[in-house]
């Protein structure tokens, strides 16, 4: 058998010295550099269902290694959160990849280790010792039992950024709660000024909490890479659901500081301190306006055929049309309703007045607008043939982030990493098989 998988973690990062890397010394071409800024970084990434993922799946559209470690048989939760499904076009069972899953996980690699055995976690920590960033997903000290923890690997590989995305953080009493995105939504506020005026609290359409702890994990997880050129020591960064929808309720949380009272509650698509701001009804959908200040105000009224509206001492400043919202939208309700929507556009086009219709997805992903930008891409996954995907969606002047590689099937790269990465020969990979430590 090969020696490199038993080694003891006392002596782990001898025989493995050659396979660091780290953000200062990576072996990059200044080419690949250019295209691709995160260029030559490696990152494990044992996260699943949305948070972890999009963290990664964002530092993979960027450049970087991303090693996905998934269970060898369920693979991460969201492969079976479906329908709908991609089907597989190659002849293997089960419903396809689910649209979910495939959601998060481009230009990432595949591997699948059973935790199970030390054989298997041994693997997981010669892996990391090659690598710039660890992302894990587990409730707080879980994964100390296996030696994944920061403090041991940081023991192996001191340049290790070790990123831990919980729903609760590493401390406080709520740290050993599991935590979904919707739950999260509840606890930290946002659901409870998400709704209609006199509804009842609902989640917001997409997973927000979990799509923004993604943002703010790999924005952290870049400050640590820099922070390691100057200092030379990674870190672990401690990111929770919680905490960033707390501060992504930005000046919904100030308004309550500065109050010192509850908040005003749920306002559909109005805003509690701007009037005109929502969607109207139309003859056949909704159209939102914004009449963020005076002079948008004023650019709303004459398209209305109402130019004497914003004279009106009622309405004459914001400050009274948010006093007088409830005449002053019911007034406006009362013609948008005689247009369609498509009318209205035609009408406030070019005024400079921010206004659009309220599209639904399908709508949106076949958007002219969207497909200028480039942001659908049809990508040839090897199981599941030609689908679509959503792209990154920053453009630089002269890099080059994008879909390089569809998401991933489970394991579809076990025997390569085990290889290329590790140099475990053909008979080992095959025992590992054999006891189920790999797949």
């Amino acid at each position: 058998m090969n020696c490199t998988l038993f080694i003891s973690a006392s002596r782990l990062s001898l025989p493995l010295r050659r396979f660091r890397r780290n953000f200062l010394t990576a072996a990059r071409t200044p080419e690949a550099t250019k295209k691709l800024p995160l260029s030559g970084l490696r990152i494990i990434d044992l996260t699943r269902v949305l948070a972890g993922p999009y963290c990664t799946q964002i530092l993979g559209d960027l450049g970087a290694e991303v090693i996905k470690v998934e269970h060898p048989t369920r693979g991460d939760d969201t492969r079976s959160w479906g329908p709908p499904y991609a089907s597989f076009q190659d002849g293997r069972g089960g419903p396809g990849e689910s649209a979910y899953y495939l959601s998060v996980n481009r230009n990432k690699k595949s591997i699948g280790i059973s935790f199970k055995t030390q054989r298997g976690v041994d693997l997981i920590r010669q892996l990391t010792a090659s690598a710039d960033v660890l992302v894990e997903n587990y409730l707080p000290n879980s994964l100390e039992k296996y030696g994944l923890d920061f403090a041991t690997l940081s023991k192996e590989n001191p340049k290790l950024i070790y990123a831990s995305i919980t729903g609760y953080g590493q401390t406080g009493p709520y740290s050993n709660r599991a935590g979904y995105d919707v739950m999260v939504e509840a606890e930290m506020g946002l659901m409870h000024i998400t709704g209609t005026r006199d509804g009842p609290p609902v989640k917001v359409g997409c997973a927000v909490t979990d799509l923004t702890t993604g943002l703010y994990a790999a924005n952290s997880i870049m400050a640590a890479l820099l922070g390691r050129m100057m200092t030379g020591a990674g870190q672990q960064l401690d990111i929770a659901l919680s905490d960033c929808q707390v501060a992504t309720l930005s000046n919904m949380a100030e308004s309550v500081l500065i109050s010192g009272k509850r908040d005003s509650g749920r306002w559909g698509t109005a805003h509690p301190s701007v009037v005109p701001y929502r969607a109207f009804k139309t003859s056949n959908g909704d159209f939102l306006v914004g009449g963020g200040n005076d002079r948008l105000f004023g650019l709303l009224c004459v398209g209305l055929e109402k130019p004497e509206w914003a004279s009106d001492e009622r309405f004459v400043t914001n400050e009274r049309r948010v006093a007088n919202r409830d005449i002053l939208e019911a007034w406006i309700e009362e013609i948008t309703m005689t247009k369609t929507t498509e009318q209205w556009l035609d009408i406030f086009d070019g005024t400079g007045l921010p206004y659009a219709k309220v599209n639904d997805l399908l709508d949106t992903v076949n958007h002219e607008h969207v497909l200028a930008r480039d942001m659908i891409k049809e990508v040839d996954h090897p199981a599941c043939g030609p689908l679509k995907l959503i792209n990154t969606p920053v453009k630089y002047s002269y890099s080059t982030p994008g879909i390089r590689t569809p998401p991933p099937t489970l394991g579809q790269h076990t025997d390569m990493i085990l290889k290329e990465i590790l140099h475990v020969d053909d008979e080992d990979i095959k025992s590992l098989r054999i006891d189920g430590v790999v797949g």
